[in-house]
């Protein structure tokens, strides 16, 4: 049950403007459905369902849907290594090959367990060759990685990761674990089930497949992850597929509750997941000046002037520079959150103790998504009146 909208400082017609906008544009096929959740202090406030969740069968999105949430996979994994570095089982400075130590090849010997999350680690965005039937499997990625060169020497440049850098740190944390459970095993046991994100999981769950809302390209300008691969998803996912980078699926409530945790200091209900110094240090900007060159085919084609990186460990941040932002251009500079191939965002922004997320169906181009994101979220921040 929502809260008032008033009582927390939010103008509640303010707020409508946000499903008012998605409607527009769903009326319009720019894209098919969404669903959205605004929080303040923890107090759900906003939380609604619009269009439709799958336009081929006339399905309409409902607000327990569940979403392919693509690289907000990669906040989970970052925050299962901070985790363990927590505890005192890994450090972030650790070199990876001291883990799997088939990574000590082609000059990779210095490559650390930060550099990987942070993607500073100098590995291509490629993903490694692997036998088809390997592409969810953990360890068979992370093995695949280590064979790969590097693009840039440790630590000098951003070289985004899609998949592989994500897998290597999976198989690191399983085997620090103890090599017993799966990667995907770790997190429902370490972080979904312990915040109560019942509907989270890496691979696909038997009892969320019928909610699960399938991935649909509804923008076929050219786009960093090409058409066929996005919606192969549809047919990869099954119970035992993980992609430790791109594969969880969750709803928008339980990101709410992903969010809330973090902008709590990573506790959530009396249960701590991370320490406050840890996810402090997280949420640094690693990566200084240096733009994400994965963006880099976008912003000529846009006309863009190199898109700053803005990266913590696991986590983009807002940042106080004037340029195209999902979080909204005026979001605190301490926001921080994740994003999905052109369809999925969450954010949390500490100065004014919000929480947004927003789940679609349609995916659009990188930097279409990034408009659209950013008109939805100034739109959220601008109902904040107190």
């Amino acid at each position: 049950m929502a809260v008032e909208a008033a009582k927390l400082g939010l103008d509640e017609g303010r707020l409508a403007r946000v499903g008012e906008t998605i409607a527009v544009d769903i009326a319009a096929e720019r894209y098919d459905g969404a669903v959205v959740l605004v929080a303040r202090r923890g107090e759900v406030v906003h939380h609604e369902a619009i269009g439709l969740a799958e336009r081929a069968s006339g399905r309409r999105a409902v607000v327990d849907d569940v979403f392919h949430l693509f690289s907000i996979a990669k906040t989970f994994t970052a925050s299962a290594t901070l985790l363990l570095a927590d505890r005192g089982a890994l450090r972030l400075t650790d070199p990876v090959a001291e883990f799997i130590p088939e990574f000590a090849a082609k000059g990779k010997q210095r490559v650390t367990v930060g550099q990987l999350i942070g993607h500073t680690g100098g590995l291509p965005p490629d993903l490694p060759f692997v036998q088809p039937q390997d592409l969810g499997n953990t360890e068979a990625v992370a093995l695949a990685v280590a064979e790969q060169a590097l693009i840039a020497p440790p630590g000098e440049r951003v070289c985004y990761s899609p998949i592989g850098a994500y897998a290597v740190l999976a198989e690191i944390v399983r085997r620090v674990d103890g090599g017993k459970r799966s990667f995907r095993q770790f997190l429902d046991e370490e972080i979904f089930g312990p915040l109560g994100m019942r509907d989270t999981c890496l691979s696909l769950r038997p009892d969320l497949a019928a909610r699960r809302v399938p991935v649909t390209v509804r923008d076929h300008t050219p786009a960093i992850i090409p058409a066929a691969a996005l919606e192969s998803i549809n047919v990869m996912l099954t119970e035992s597929f993980e992609m430790p980078g791109a594969s969880a699926i969750g709803t928008a409530a339980d990101l709410f509750r992903w969010g809330e945790a973090l902008r709590r200091g990573g506790e959530l209900d009396g249960v701590r997941i991370l320490s406050p110094a840890i996810l402090e240090f997280a949420l640094r900007n690693h990566t200084g000046a240096e733009p994400n060159h994965i963006y880099d085919s976008m912003c000529e084609a846009r006309g863009w002037d190199p898109y700053p990186s803005n990266l913590g460990l696991g986590f983009f941040l807002r940042g106080s520079e004037t340029y195209t932002m999902p979080f909204g251009l005026t979001a605190s500079s301490g926001t921080f959150g994740g994003l999905g191939a052109g369809s999925t965002i969450f954010w949390v922004d500490p100065e004014r103790e919000l929480v947004f997320v927003c789940l679609t169906s349609g995916t659009l181009e990188d930097s279409r998504n990034f408009e659209r994101m950013q008109k939805l979220s100034d739109l959220v921040l601008a109902s904040v009146v107190d």
